[in-house]
């Protein structure tokens, strides 16, 4: 399992931990809703009696860190740091795979598609407020056509052509095999609620 704990992040949750009153106290990690958009990667106590017995054991130099079965394909390539400030600090979880699991060349191309929008297409549109998903795979003689749908701000934005054509199908063409173009479902004459009032 490649789940990096920093130092700090390690030293940090070791301190925690021995602010409980229990004894053997660790920390177990699982990610809610995974392979979703709305995936989060939780951390919890959790008390010698609280483990779950297909939990898998990451054992680090000052705490035990348990990892939900279910979650494990979305914890993989996790980080978990901790960075000092001002007011104490911050602990952060990073979780690459969390909403999408890895994929690779032998997954469905549903997922590679998904994977791709997810992990890569989306972080840069979501400054725009944008996001975009896969609405459905159409089956040519020649190969896929994937049907995107673009919402919040991408919305109604006469720049998403641009967008559509230069980023996303360049980036789904180069990176998915057998894939062979790209189609926008959204209506942009729409434009009420593309913007942030």
């Amino acid at each position: 399992m490649n789940i990096t704990v920093t130092e700090s992040a390690e030293k940090y949750l070791a301190d925690l931990l021995a602010k409980q009153d229990a004894e053997g106290m660790s920390v177990r990690m699982f990610v809610t809703q995974p392979g979703t958009p709305y995936a989060e990667t939780c951390l919890a106590y959790c008390r010698p009696d609280e483990v779950i017995a297909d939990d898998e054991l990451l054992e680090l130099t000052l705490l035990r860190f348990y990892l939900e079965r279910n979650s494990l394909p979305y914890l993989e390539e996790a980080m978990i740091d901790f960075a000092e400030d001002r007011m104490g600090g911050q602990l952060t979880i990073k979780a690459p795979n969390a909403k999408v699991p890895k994929v690779s060349a032998d997954s469905p191309m549903e997922e590679q598609i998904n994977y791709i929008l997810y992990s890569d297409v989306n972080p840069g549109l979501a400054s725009h407020g944008g996001e975009v998903k896969l609405v459905e795979l159409v089956e040519e003689e020649n190969g896929h056509i994937a049907v995107l749908k673009f919402g919040g701000g991408c919305q109604g934005c006469s720049a998403v052509d641009m967008t559509l054509k230069d980023g996303v199908e360049k980036t789904l063409l180069e990176r998915v095999p057998g894939l062979i173009a790209v189609r926008d479902e959204t209506d942009h004459s729409k434009t009420d609620k593309a913007y942030y009032k």
